[in-house]
Parts: C-alpha cells; sequence; structure tokens
C-alpha cells in the first residue's frame, strides 16, 4: 500500500534495505532492547520534567535586520528540493530520519513568535546536533545518485549547524541553560531514543529499510555486531551532552568574546531600564 514511499530504496547499498538488514537481529532481541530502553526513558521523561526550567527574565536580544527571514527561506528551498528528491526518487521514508525531522524544528524556529515553547524546543534540538557531526564523519551518498541530490546532503547538514549559531546570535528566546545544568540534555536524549526505538524501528521493520540504522549497523560502524544497538545507546549519551555544550561555549567564545565575531556582552545579558528586543519588535522593560 504504501510501497510508493520506499521502493525506491537503493537495494545495491550494503546493510540499506531488505531482509538480510531487516533479520540481523532476532525479534526477541529487538522487543527485548525496546521494553528496557523505552521504559528506561519514560522514566527518565517523568524524573526530569519537573526539574526543566525556563527563566523568566529578559535576555539579550539582538535587533534581527533580515536574516531570519533569508535562512528560512533558504532552509525552505533546501527542504523543498529534498522532498522532491524522495518523491521522485519512491524514497519519502527517509524524510522520518532525525536530521530532517531537526530541519524542520530549525524551520519553526525561524518562523514562531517569541514564546516559552521556542525556548524549549530551541534547548531540546541543540542536543541532536549529533546527526549531522555523525553524518560528516561517515558520510552516506551512495544512494544519491543525482549530483545535486548529493550536493544537497552536505548543504543541508552543515546549515544545521549555521541555524543554532545564528539563533543564539539574536539571543532573547533562543537561550540556553546554566553550562552545568544537564536536565536539558537528559530530557533531550529520552526524547530522542523513543523517536528511533518506537517511531523508526515499528515504520522500519515492515518496510525493511534500514532508517537510521534502527534495523542493522553500517559497514563503518565500530561496533559492528549484535550488541551494536546497545553501543549506541550508551557512546550517543556521551555524544550528545558534549556535542551541544561544546557548542554553546563555542558559540558563547565567538559571540561575547572573540573581537571580530563578538555582537554581545554576554549570552544572556539581564537589562533593566533598556530597550529589550524581542524579535523584530522593540518593547520597554
Amino acid at each position: 500500500m504504501f510501497e510508493w514511499a520506499y521502493s525506491g530504496a537503493n537495494k545495491a547499498v550494503p546493510r540499506n534495505v531488505g531482509p538480510e538488514c531487516a533479520y540481523f537481529l532476532s525479534t526477541k532481541r529487538q522487543i527485548i532492547e525496546t521494553v528496557l530502553v523505552t521504559s528506561l526513558c519514560i522514566y527518565t521523561l517523568l524524573k526530569i520534567y519537573p526539574k526543566l526550567q525556563i527563566t523568566e527574565k529578559k535576555c539579550y536580544s539582538k535587533y534581527d535586520r533580515g536574516g531570519k527571514r533569508l535562512l528560512v527561506i533558504l532552509l525552505s528551498l533546501l527542504w523543498g528540493m529534498e522532498i522532491g528528491f524522495k518523491f521522485a526518487s519512491r524514497t519519502v521514508i527517509y524524510l522520518l530520519n532525525p536530521c530532517h525531522v531537526t530541519t524542520l524544528m530549525q524551520i519553526y524556529l525561524l518562523t514562531a513568535p517569541p514564546s516559552n515553547t521556542v525556548t524549549t524546543i530551541f534547548r531540546i534540538h541543540l542536543n541532536l546536533l549529533n546527526g549531522p557531526l555523525l553524518a560528516f564523519i561517515f558520510p552516506e551518498t551512495a544512494s544519491r545518485t543525482i549530483f545535486a541530490e548529493a550536493a544537497l546532503y552536505w548543504i543541508q547538514h552543515g546549515m544545521m549547524f549555521v541555524i543554532p549559531y545564528y539563533l543564539l546570535r539574536i539571543g532573547g528566546v533562543y537561550n540556553v541553560e546554566p553550562f552545568w545544568d544537564f536536565n536539558w540534555c537528559i530530557f533531550s536524549y529520552a526524547l530522542n531514543l523513543l523517536y528511533h526505538f518506537i517511531v523508526l524501528q515499528l515504520i522500519a521493520i515492515p518496510a525493511q529499510v534500514n532508517l537510521n540504522h534502527m534495523l542493522c549497523p553500517a559497514i563503518l560502524d565500530p561496533f559492528d555486531g549484535p550488541w551494536y544497538r546497545t553501543a549506541a545507546v550508551i557512546h550517543q549519551a556521551l555524544l550528545c551532552p558534549l556535542l551541544c555544550k561544546l557548542f554553546c561555549l563555542f558559540a558563547d567564545f565567538c559571540l561575547t568574546k572573540f573581537p571580530p565575531t563578538k555582537v554581545k556582552p554576554q549570552m544572556c545579558d539581564l537589562l533593566q531600564g533598556k530597550d529589550i528586543v524581542v524579535g523584530d519588535h522593540k518593547s520597554i522593560d
């Protein structure tokens, strides 16, 4: 019924699609791992959620002169091209991969009016930057036979780093928690795992398409073997928060300390009795 969404998946690429990949892990092992991971994630979400905080103070916000509009047009164009290529090649199912979902989140962040919801999604998406990093380290472009589609792979993943840096440059609702607060990192990672083990796995199994390697490991996976998913849960639990914090440190250094790129005094500066810029509009404190 939905073969139009995955029938174009390249069977010539190793461990990309087909029964060999779909049956790499036994059904028993898939069920056990899924039950354990989802149970741990749900428990973690319930414990961490009450600890999540968004500061009520007004954060320093730099006036945006149209950069957001330019970026949302560019990102929407890239996303539209990606959708077009996926429909043309009958591989729409790959739009469910986390990097494409993160791109949609960034389009929302660029267009949504200021709110606590925007801050929440912004902080969560900062913990999903492991996707573009791994895409650069272990590129998977063999199935992209068209040059423009292959180029789009690199451009889109590069933009996933550009967008959060620019939003941190603007500030305001695009702010981060204190450096040593890891509650947002833990919360985001639990959501990430649930998306993989519930959404991606439940769709990947009947389609026999290896969505984000939920069915079998990549050829270059150093943990190749029946324990590869367990290893991934562990090493990504270290990589995701580490990358998020390093990215925030880098942005803080460039935006507040490095003279050639410095644009504001602090990442989150409490301004009293001064004009506060929120989005494209000014208000008086």
